[in-house]
């Protein structure tokens, strides 16, 4: 697990681990991070019950491991996650 985060890739990477569709594939090419990595951070992270509840939403969630996703979903968040309000 790289060292050093800073605090905005830190808030990031929290942010990616919670969205559902951003596959822990991505975060690895992003932050050199694998699942095992992110949970081990997530669990620093959070608080216990929070923790808790992100590993009962990500486990056995398709769209959290590209390999187990349909092949014709291919974007990494909801078409209406980003739009500016």
């Amino acid at each position: 697990m790289k060292a050093t985060l800073s605090e905005a890739d830190h808030s990031r990477l929290i942010e990616m681990a919670w969205e559902d569709r951003t596959p822990f594939e991505a975060i690895r090419s992003v932050y050199g991070l694998d699942e095992t990595d992110v949970i081990r951070l997530m669990r620093r992270s959070l608080k216990p019950g929070s923790f808790r509840l992100w590993r009962q939403r990500v486990s056995g969630r398709h769209t959290k491991h590209q390999r187990l996703r349909h092949p014709a979903v291919s974007r990494a968040y909801c078409p209406s996650q980003y739009k500016t309000r």
